[in-house]
């Protein structure tokens, strides 16, 4: 991980938050004495005496809970009831049930929020039972460092999700590139779709991104900064580095496949929902996609790195990170769940199974991935990603209308824009 993982507990000692609505709730409701058994009080696997649980989870990861939580009810006694809120609607659902003291036993958040929600104590404190943790030390480090505070941990992860280059074979054999070989730098990517778009197959684009929607565009843009030696922030999450030249080169390369036509012209209005779906629909040759979709994508693709503007290759390590809620009286039980999503019968019976990322860099050379080349690169890829943290992302970059948002379409589609002047609104929301 970068350095930016280093430097968090300074970032969140800083004043603000992330969603006013949950301000008033988490004054009101602190998590200091939650009522029931603790976590720590329960041993290091919890309980497990029938005890109903509660948990909730935005919608892009239903896939992975619902895995999980069939997984952990077929063999304990305990069972989870597993709630999947629309994305849009999960962190106004999150803001209001903490408001009023309803929040679930267990509640999943994106880890670009864990750090606001930690501040403001909706999470409880894990930091025992994860410290008695045997493998604590091969838990993906960008989500626990993203809960952790004043030296304590409220979080583990739930379901990482990371931003990979996929391509359509076949589009690849069509156009006369090699189907095996991944582009190696961001203007190969571009060459690459241009060739695809130069088939004039019906309906077909050479490449497609989430032109509306911010945090598609963190997902998948930032790493190509980092591949090329860039930073996106600085340490501490309070000033943008978005108008330094690796960044301007990924804009560049984008207004260009723009102009070109080789970009998948829904692109430009998607807010978000459908953002993969012509890649999903073999209707785009390659693009930057989420490694979660791997099993549920229907034809043979490759998978890379995202790569720099002169070569390299990272990843945004995202996904959700998830913890035991501050108005659940049922902590001990809830710990048991998080144990056995810990376990090695969870990482790799079924996320590994399932073509999914584990959260354990010792589970990585499992022997699903063994059967699977990409898998393997993406958990190698693993270790070459960041976690961005800032206490005002929500704000400066998933926000509809974020200066971010502005930023790149200025820079891509409009072809027009103050750069630095943008850049420098979005540190001016950071700092706020």
């Amino acid at each position: 991980m970068r350095e930016t993982l280093g430097r968090r507990s300074a970032l969140r000692s800083l004043a603000g938050v992330l969603v006013a609505a949950l301000a008033v709730g988490a004054a009101a409701c602190s998590g200091d004495d939650p009522g029931g058994s603790s976590a720590a009080e329960a041993g290091p696997n919890g309980i497990d005496d029938g005890t109903e649980l509660t948990l909730w989870t935005r919608a892009p990861l239903e896939k992975q809970a619902k895995l999980l939580v069939d997984a952990y009810n077929s063999s304990h006694q305990n069972k989870v009831k597993l709630t999947v809120v629309p994305n849009d609607d999960y962190v106004a659902k999150v803001g209001a049930a903490a408001g009023s003291g309803a929040l679930p036993d267990l509640f999943a958040a994106d880890i670009v929020y864990v750090p606001s929600w930690v501040n403001q104590g909706l999470f409880q404190d894990l930091s025992t039972n994860i410290n008695g943790l045997g493998f604590k030390g091969s838990i993906n480090k960008g989500h626990l460092s993203a809960g952790t505070l004043d030296g304590k941990e409220h979080v583990l992860p739930f379901v990482l999700d990371l931003s990979m280059l996929f391509w359509n074979k076949q589009l690849f054999r069509d156009a006369g590139l090699n189907p095996e070989k991944a582009p190696a730098t961001l203007q190969e990517y571009a060459s690459a779709a241009k060739a695809v778009q130069a088939l004039k197959k019906d309906g077909v684009y050479g490449t497609a991104a989430g032109l509306n929607c911010g945090g598609c565009l963190v997902f998948t843009w930032f790493p190509a900064i980092w591949a090329g030696g860039g930073e996106v922030l600085n340490g501490d999450g309070t000033e943008s580095k978005l108008a330094d030249d690796t960044a301007q080169k990924v804009y560049h390369t984008w207004r260009d496949l723009w102009t070109s036509g080789a970009v998948l012209p829904s692109s430009a209005g998607e807010t978000g929902p459908t953002w993969t779906a012509g890649f999903t629909e073999g209707k785009v040759g390659l693009m930057f996609y989420p490694a979660t979709l791997l099993s549920s994508t229907p034809f043979d693709v490759g998978v890379a790195g995202i790569p720099g503007p002169d070569g390299g290759a990272s990843t945004f390590v995202g996904g959700d990170g998830i913890g035991v809620s501050k108005d659940s009286k049922k902590a001990a039980q809830a710990w048991n769940f998080l144990s056995w999503m810990m376990s090695e019968d969870a990482q790799v019976e079924v996320l590994a199974k399932n073509k999914d990322v584990v959260s354990r860099a010792d589970l990585a050379t499992n022997k699903y991935a063994a059967e699977d080349p990409r898998l393997v690169t993406i958990n190698e890829v693993a270790g070459k990603g960041d976690t961005p943290v800032a206490l005002n992302f929500q704000q400066a970059f998933n926000a509809p209308n974020s200066p971010w948002l502005t930023l790149v379409r200025n820079q891509v589609l409009n072809g027009s824009g103050d750069l630095r002047k943008e850049n420098a609104e979005i540190t001016a929301v950071l700092k706020q």
